[in-house]
């Protein structure tokens, strides 16, 4: 009798304990759903691989991009990076949830006919992303995705908006990348004056860069931008758009060169309009998408 008593004991005991765990997991599958990140939005602590002490932003990737290694600045003659950095400050802001376009509508505007919507103002931990968003939170009516551009690039006519423009972005960031232990600081003498400069002084994290980016369009290719990280699409767009994309593919054997670039010309070849209805998509990434190759 007394056996039994202890049998029953265990076998509520187990039981006990195999509820206790099932609610347990229960409790732990719902917190991931709630940490799913929601359609067309990219995780903030995401770093694509790279240690949290080097995780670059679009801005910073592209710049890094453009930036001769040794003499530590752009070229001269590349009057396209300007607007590609704001390019790339609007889709990170879409890609961390906290900008995305207007509803549609019935009669469903175009992708740079719709506005620009904050969705959050919760800081970024960026001081050019927050203020970007401050600006675009701030103004009424909203703007859209090319009038953003123009405007925090200082490219407007209308003297009443020229507070929009966002100053020394290319020095910022590169200062961004310094204290991230990628880039240096020094002083260049030129004829009539004095330039700082930001050469390269760690080469790894800008090979792992140029790496991921011809992956993209060789060995690790899937045709279809769809199945692409959102975040590597834009870079390949906006690395384009800046006129840096080049310096990515340079290394590359003729034969590897051309079918990168081929792969290229398919992606600028896509409609934005169509591939922006597609199932899980950012919209705000594809009007600035638009913005550039339209």
């Amino acid at each position: 009798m007394t056996s039994l008593t202890q049998r029953s004991s265990g076998l509520v005991q187990r039981r006990t304990e195999a509820s206790r765990t099932a609610a347990a997991d229960r409790e732990r599958s719902s917190a991931e759903e709630e940490q799913e990140p929601r359609r067309g939005e990219t995780p903030e602590d995401e770093d694509g691989g790279d240690s949290k002490e080097t995780r670059l932003t679009l801005m910073e990737e592209v710049l890094l991009l453009g930036l001769k290694d040794r003499e530590g600045y752009t070229s001269f003659w590349n009057d396209c990076i300007s607007s590609g950095l704001r390019g790339c400050m609007l889709i990170e802001l879409g890609l961390r949830g906290r900008l995305q376009l207007e509803a549609c509508g019935m009669r469903r505007k175009s992708l740079l006919a719709r506005k620009v919507i904050c969705k959050s103002d919760a800081p970024t931990g960026d001081v050019l992303l927050d203020e970007a968003l401050k600006h675009i939170k701030e103004t009424q009516p909203p703007e859209t995705v090319q009038s953003w551009i123009e405007l925090l690039s200082g490219e407007t006519w209308n003297p009443l908006k020229l507070h929009y423009q966002l100053r020394n972005v290319r020095e910022r960031l590169a200062k961004n990348l310094v204290e991230k232990g990628v880039l240096t600081t020094e002083k260049q003498n030129f004829l009539l004056f004095d330039m700082t400069t930001h050469p390269l002084t760690n080469n790894n994290i800008k090979q792992r860069l140029i790496k991921k980016v011809q992956e993209a369009v060789l060995e690790k290719w899937v045709n279809d931008p769809h199945r692409m990280d959102k975040r590597l699409l834009a870079l390949i767009f906006l690395a384009h758009s800046s006129d840096v994309l080049e310096n990515a593919f340079a290394p590359l054997l003729d034969d590897q060169y051309d079918l990168a670039m081929k792969r290229v010309r398919q992606l600028l070849d896509l409609e934005p309009e169509g591939e922006s209805m597609k199932a899980n998509t950012n919209e705000l990434l594809w009007a600035v998408v638009a913005a550039f190759t339209k």
